[in-house]
């Protein structure tokens, strides 16, 4: 899926063995989609930030315990494997992903959409609604093949 989010920054959403394969796609030039891994592609949908908020808002706390989750943007590569980096999804936005009807996710995109980081890009419920069922169907066939979420994020 390529949702269409206008900007430079690259924030490829993709699935993975492990650490260690996540972090290989950085050895592929064009990340994991020409790592030939199921991939989301996106722009300017931080996984940092935005992703924060979005766990936030699908699991009810705070930003800030969100932000502190194990895994929750997470950096696994270094500055020596190159300018692009790779970073893992908590385990809990995860299962809320894959528990979410899609009642919930039009829901929680409306809402995702009225916070400051989707409103500076532009992102209206409706775009934010299509990637978080993009999303959730990324969680899907990643807990069907034993699989983990993370982002590679280019400039």
């Amino acid at each position: 899926m390529n949702a269409s989010i206008g900007g430079m920054t690259l924030c490829d959403y993709f699935s993975a063995a492990d650490d260690q394969a996540a972090v290989a796609v950085l050895q592929s030039p064009g990340g994991p989609g020409r790592a030939e891994l199921d991939v989301l592609l996106l722009k300017n949908i931080d996984p940092v930030v935005a992703i924060t908020q979005l766990e936030a808002i699908m699991t009810g706390c705070s930003c800030e315990e969100a932000s502190e989750r194990p895994r929750s943007g997470r950096l696994l590569s270094s500055s020596e494997d190159g300018p692009s980096f790779v970073l893992s999804l908590s385990d809990i936005l995860f299962d809320a992903l894959l528990t979410a009807t899609q009642d919930d996710l039009v829901h929680f995109a409306e809402l995702w959409s009225k916070t400051d980081e989707l409103r500076q890009i532009r992102v209206g419920a409706e775009v934010a609604a299509d990637v978080l069922k993009g999303l959730a169907g990324l969680a899907q066939r990643a807990r069907a093949s034993g699989q983990r979420l993370y982002c590679w994020w280019a400039l």
